[in-house]
């Protein structure tokens, strides 16, 4: 039996990994800190805190004194740290609020650790994974080999540079104290529980909404999208049986561009009304509902500020070493993902009430249509 802090654990990424762990380690003691920031939500963790199969404590690492509270109550022998502020444009507006979290707070947490883990004698059996991630390495060009473990970081966003910076600090404390850490780096993630500031929810949302669909530049940049599911496994994977002080590259090996993922969406939520006459009563305003395609929304915008033109990772490191390996396809995964948005219109009604959509407006609302 392992005591795990999971920070971040109220997040998408987050979220679905505790459902991971508790299902696939039950004895494990498991204890989800998070600051409850606009992006995260715990409806789906209401469950296991109710049953007291979790611990949820609303706190930031950031936070020294909690953390030393918190180590000292529950002796963690794993921590799974994804706690951070991930959202690119958010961090083009307002980048101080990332290297608070991102860098300050990773920093915080590392030390928490490493001065109980020193304490209590336990550096040699415990386990610190630092989830990174694949924007670290900057942008590839069209023909460019994926990213490697060994590629170069070269940040172009205040976010990338704000995770880079974290993972310099997790590779520092390995060198210099014996950290007993990993790394984990990730390509694009999607599924269930997504925040809909992101590319597909937000998509998703938007088209029943009638809304139009903003897609930068020319929509022609690339991503390697990874169903969180596979995200979570590897993980998994990666905390229990990788290399202490090494780094681990995880990608789902499904690039698409943004436009293809965009049309993609509107042609599944097309023939989901199609097949579902009921779904044109509950969303009057999807052009869906009147038999147009949702295509029809499709709004090319002012591109973002160092934009990367694409991502693509190479996994073959951790498939080599332990045995992990994508099983959940793309268009089956995105078939999957606009289905759950179909069937959880509460959750996603609550989450872009208010602030959210305050934010929609001073992202977008500037963009000219080109």
């Amino acid at each position: 039996m392992q005591s795990v802090l999971i920070t971040g654990g109220a997040g998408f990424v987050g979220q679905n990994l505790v459902h991971t762990w508790r299902a696939a380690r039950p004895a494990d003691r498991l204890t989800v800190v998070d600051a409850m920031t606009y992006a995260a939500n715990i409806r789906s963790l209401e469950p296991l805190i109710a049953d007291g199969s979790i611990q949820f404590v609303k706190g930031d690492i950031g936070d020294a004194a909690l953390l030393q509270r918190l180590f000292e109550e529950n002796r963690f022998t794993r921590v799974a740290h994804l706690a951070a502020e991930s959202h690119v444009d958010r961090s083009i507006t307002d980048p101080e609020a990332f290297l608070q979290t991102n860098v300050l707070g990773t920093f915080t947490l590392l030390k928490a650790a490493l001065d109980h883990w020193r304490a209590a004698s336990v550096l040699d059996r415990a386990r610190f994974l630092h989830v990174s991630t694949d924007e670290v390495y900057g942008s590839l060009g069209w023909t460019d080999p994926a990213f490697t473990e060994s590629s170069p970081y070269r940040p172009n966003s205040p976010y990338a540079a704000s995770k880079a910076s974290s993972d310099h600090l997790v590779r520092a404390f390995v060198a210099t104290y014996g950290m007993p850490a990993l790394i984990t780096n990730c390509s694009n993630n999607y599924g269930p529980y997504q925040h809909p500031e992101k590319l597909i929810p937000l998509m998703i949302i938007h088209a029943l909404e009638g809304k139009p669909l903003p897609v930068y530049g020319d929509g022609s940049n690339v991503r390697d999208w990874l169903h969180v599911s596979d995200h979570c496994e590897a993980l998994m994977s990666v905390i229990e049986r990788g290399r202490t002080g090494e780094t681990y590259n995880v990608g789902g090996g499904n690039e698409r561009n943004n436009r293809n993922v965009v049309g993609l969406i509107c042609d599944m939520i097309d023939r989901a009304f199609d097949a579902e006459p009921s779904l044109a009563a509950r969303f009057a305003s999807c052009p869906a509902a009147s038999g147009r395609s949702c295509r029809t929304l499709i709004t090319y915008v002012t591109d973002r500020p160092g934009h990367d033109h694409r991502y693509a990772i190479d996994a073959t490191k951790l498939s080599t070493e332990l045995g992990s390996r994508c099983s959940v396809g793309f268009e089956g995964g995105l078939s999957q993902t606009v289905h759950w948005y179909l069937g959880h219109e509460t959750w996603w009604r609550d989450v872009i009430s208010g602030a959210y959509q305050a934010w929609i407006d001073k992202n977008y609302g500037f963009r000219i249509a080109v």
